[in-house]
C-alpha cells in the first residue's frame, strides 16, 4: 500500500508516539474521514500511512477504545462507535502496556541481579510457595495477579533497598492506575494469557544459586517473553479478522461456483 499523503507523519512533540497516532487517526474521524459505523483501515495501513510501529497503532486503537471513539467486532476489526463523542478527547491516557513492561524488563532485570546477592533463605522458600500459587491461580482460571506480584515484590525487597522496592511497586501499580495499561491487560487475560510458571521457576533456580548474571538474565528474558505475549494477545482480533475474511471469500467462490 502507498502512503496515504493526507495521514501526518508522526514527529517527535513531547507527546507519546501512541498518543499522536491516536490523535491523528481521531482528527480523521472528527473531519468526516471515516463516518460512524464505517470500519476504519488495518493496523497494518494506518501503520505505513503514519510511518510508525504496529504496536503504536495498536497501542492508538485501544486507547481510542477506551474513550469511545471506535469499538472492536471480534473477527471484523475496528469501527468508528455509532454515536462517536464529539469535541476534543482527552487521550491523556497515561502508559500503555509495552511501554510499562518495558521499563519493567530494565528495572526489574538489575533488581534480581542485586537480589541474587542478598536473598535469605526465607525469601527463597517463599517465591517457591508463590510459584505453587500462581499454578494453582492459573489452574483454577482466576483473573487476578496477586501471587505474580507478591513473587516480584519478594525480590525486590529482598535487595534491601527501599528505593528500588518503592520503584517497583509503583511500576506494578501502574498497571492498574493507568486505564490504558489496564484494558491492554484484560483484553491479554481474556484470550488466556496466564502468568508463566516454567520462567518464574528459571528466576528462582538463578536466586537460589546466588547467581546475579543469570537472576538479571532470567528476569530479563521473562518480562520480554510477557512483551511478546501482549503482542500476540492484542493481535488476536487481526488474526480472526483475517480468517473471518477469508472464508467470506471461500464462501462467496464456493457460490459461483456452484451456479
Amino acid at each position: 500500500m502507498s502512503r496515504n499523503p493526507s495521514a501526518p507523519v508522526l514527529q517527535a512533540d513531547g507527546r507519546k508516539l501512541y498518543q499522536q497516532a491516536a490523535a491523528a487517526i481521531a482528527s480523521a474521524i472528527q473531519r468526516g474521514d471515516y463516518r460512524p459505523g464505517q470500519r476504519i483501515p488495518s493496523e497494518r495501513d494506518l501503520a505505513e500511512a503514519h510511518q510508525v510501529s504496529r504496536p503504536t497503532i495498536r497501542e492508538a486503537l485501544i486507547a481510542l477504545e477506551v474513550t469511545g471513539l471506535v469499538r472492536s467486532r471480534h473477527g471484523s476489526g475496528i469501527f468508528v462507535a455509532d454515536n462517536p463523542p464529539s469535541g476534543t478527547l482527552s487521550l491523556s491516557l497515561d502508559i500503555g502496556a509495552f511501554e510499562l513492561t518495558e521499563a519493567r524488563r530494565l528495572f526489574e532485570g538489575e533488581t534480581a541481579a542485586l537480589a541474587a546477592v542478598a536473598i535469605s533463605d526465607a525469601d527463597l522458600d517463599q517465591l517457591e510457595t508463590l510459584i505453587g500459587e500462581m499454578d494453582r491461580e492459573n489452574q483454577a482460571k482466576i483473573a487476578g495477579e496477586r501471587a505474580d506480584r507478591e513473587f516480584h515484590m519478594v525480590i525486590a525487597r529482598a535487595t534491601q533497598n527501599s528505593a528500588i522496592v518503592g520503584v517497583i511497586e509503583s511500576l506494578w501499580d501502574a498497571r492498574y492506575s493507568s486505564p490504558l495499561c489496564a484494558h491492554m491487560l484484560e483484553r491479554a487475560r481474556s484470550v488466556g494469557v496466564q502468568p508463566r510458571i516454567e520462567e518464574h521457576q528459571e528466576i528462582l533456580n538463578a536466586l537460589r544459586a546466588r547467581d546475579p548474571h543469570a537472576a538479571r538474565s532470567a528476569m530479563r528474558d521473562h518480562l520480554g517473553r510477557v512483551i511478546d505475549g501482549l503482542l500476540e494477545a492484542t493481535e488476536i482480533d487481526t488474526i480472526a479478522r483475517t480468517r473471518a475474511e477469508l472464508a467470506e471469500k471461500r464462501s462467496a467462490l464456493a457460490r459461483r461456483v456452484a451456479v
